[in-house]
């Protein structure tokens, strides 16, 4: 299995190579929450780079629930001109463009000024900045009905705008993926308790967006391989979860892990375990590959070409690259003319593991603001000054948004 050979995936579509750009918060939408013009920029570059998949940021499916200020939303019609130009834009090059389609939680801010929703009013333990995230309510069943509804809507829409695929995200502490840990999820009822419960939103998600898409568009999730928290979701977990996607028509799962609790999509588990330093849940995707009945992409600190290519040879079809393609958007088109560039932030070595995860977040978030303006990615730049930066915009954005909100 090669890098650049082609992957069909189970509903007969083809991505041309085995790299995909995996999903990265942008936080670039315009004040009506579409795609901006620095965002089209921004996606150019990696259609130009060479990535046979691109997959978006955050796609919120609804205005009420952010993952953070800027964020993209598709909920209706208004701007599907904008749109079908972004898709344009991602997949000038042959590449498969997919929306990354998701729903918070409780990891919204609570400076926002929403109501934060999740499976059971727990908070998130993070230290001093829990103050920064408010209790959530818990979901009671037309809430979770109406998210099911949400989810379908704007798969919907994403197919008429030209986006051959979404992804729906059921990792990173997000909201799916709060259903799935019983350390999120207490509830007592049909989505608590049991694990096939606590999976019933995610397939509930997945059948209805299959329900309103045609076959040849591209149904993927995105599923921690872990949480990487005591006593939350466990890799034996996401083994039953893929068994229960393969009586689906999914077409692919991407495995990460973490959650802005225990930030493992970084490098850094909460459970005592050590992780490797480059393809972080290589161990877990094994185990995963030998119970999937469709492709797996595995994401999380990959960068240098050989460890990409032992992705493969372990048995993993796609290669989910983020970082280093914030650094160096070229990168595949890099590694296919034999120049095995390896793309790294600096280090950060903070005491404080929340502040340091903001500091990596607000560091990647720089170079994808220098590829949206044209500029050369700066990957030595330093942490303290790409969070102050990423501080004042997402507290300008934030009263923006809040405004907006104000207005409807």
């Amino acid at each position: 299995m090669d890098l650049f050979s082609p992957l069909t995936l189970p509903n007969g579509s083809v991505i041309p190579n085995r790299i995909a750009k995996a999903a990265m918060e942008e936080n670039m939408a315009d004040a009506e929450h579409a795609p901006s013009a620095q965002l089209m920029r921004l996606y150019q570059a990696w259609a130009e780079g060479g990535a046979g998949l691109i997959i978006s940021g955050n796609v919120m499916v609804d205005n009420r629930a952010m993952t953070g200020p800027g964020g993209v939303v598709l909920e209706d019609d208004r701007h599907l001109a904008r749109f079908r130009q972004w898709a344009a834009t991602g997949r000038a090059n042959g590449a498969q463009f997919w929306l990354q389609i998701n729903h918070p939680g409780r990891q919204m801010r609570a400076n926002l000024g929403q109501v934060t929703w999740a499976p059971s009013a727990v908070a998130l333990e993070l230290g001093t900045m829990s103050r920064h995230f408010a209790t959530p309510q818990a979901m009671t069943p037309e809430v979770i009905a109406e998210v099911v509804r949400r989810f379908a809507n704007t798969a919907r829409l994403a197919e008429q705008a030209g986006f051959t695929g979404v992804e729906i995200h059921a990792a990173h502490g997000y909201l799916l993926s709060q259903f799935l840990s019983p350390l999120s999820n207490q509830r007592t009822d049909q989505w608590g308790g049991s694990l096939e419960n606590r999976a019933r939103l995610l397939l509930d998600i997945v059948k209805a967006v299959r329900a309103v898409v045609s076959a040849e568009f591209a149904v993927a999730v995105k599923l921690n391989s872990a949480d990487f928290q005591r006593g939350g979701f466990s890799a034996d977990d996401a083994k039953q979860v893929v068994g229960l996607l393969n009586a689906l028509p999914v077409d692919l799962v991407e495995l990460s892990g973490g959650s802005y609790e225990a930030p493992a999509m970084q490098g850094q588990a909460r459970d005592g375990r050590t992780l490797a330093r480059e393809a972080y849940f290589l161990e877990f995707a094994r185990d995963i590959r030998a119970v999937a009945n469709m492709p797996v992409m595995l994401t999380g600190g990959i960068r240098r070409r050989p460890i990409a290519e032992q992705v493969l040879h372990s048995g993993v079809e796609m290669v989910g690259i983020g970082t280093a393609l914030a650094i160096d958007p070229a990168l595949p088109r890099d590694w296919q003319a034999g120049r095995d560039a390896v793309p790294q932030l600096r280090a950060i070595t903070w005491k404080n593991k929340a502040l340091a995860s903001l500091g990596n977040m607000a560091m990647v978030k720089f170079q994808l603001r220098q590829l949206s303006e044209a500029k050369a990615p700066d990957p030595q730049v330093a942490p303290w000054w790409a969070l102050l930066r990423q501080q004042w915009a997402d507290a300008a954005r934030t009263r923006q948004y809040r405004r907006r909100m104000a207005r409807q």
